[in-house]
């Protein structure tokens, strides 16, 4: 028989990963730590599953009368509460016009699904007006041009948005 002792190795990095770990998850479960939510906010502001979420700037006037624009004119915004891409579309309006949206949620239950899948909806966000469809995150220029708002730019005889040149890398 051998008579060293046997060491354990201590491995003190566990202790503090697992508490941090276990914290993270608990904030988290919280809803600590996530945009736009905190544990001090009444029930009905804070962030659900199934619910969009509220952009984080104020909006402006200009942002304002675009949403106005938009719903007298009959646009439809359809999106997923999950999508990323439909937040960042409603995120560019700011959130007092987010909130005013003519938005239709697909993906929370059974009646958004139907209407959405009745309109032929493929990819979020998708824009519906005057019976034209433009899939993806549009830019508010693009919006005014396309919708003929009357700050906005000149709209373009074919009634198509020009395209915006991207950088070259």
């Amino acid at each position: 028989m051998d008579p060293t002792p046997v060491r354990r190795r201590t491995r003190l990095w566990r202790a503090p990963w697992l508490a941090g770990s276990a914290a993270l998850l608990l904030g988290v479960l919280a809803g600590a730590g996530t945009p736009g939510l905190s544990a001090s906010q009444p029930p009905a502001e804070r962030l659900v599953a199934g619910q969009l979420g509220d952009a984080v700037s104020p909006s402006t006037p200009e942002q304002l009368a675009l949403v106005e624009h938009l719903r007298s004119k009959g646009a439809i915004f359809y999106g997923a509460w999950w999508c990323p891409h439909c937040f960042t579309q409603k995120n560019l309006f700011g959130t007092e016009a987010g909130r005013k949206l003519p938005y239709v949620e697909c993906a929370k239950d059974d009646a958004g699904r139907q209407r959405c899948e009745a309109a032929g909806i493929r990819a979020f966000p998708s824009w519906d007006l005057n019976g034209q469809r433009r899939e993806g995150v549009l830019s508010l220029e693009e919006l005014k041009v396309w919708s003929g708002f009357p700050g906005g730019p000149a709209a373009q005889p074919s009634g198509k948005v020009p395209k915006t040149p991207k950088a070259s890398r």
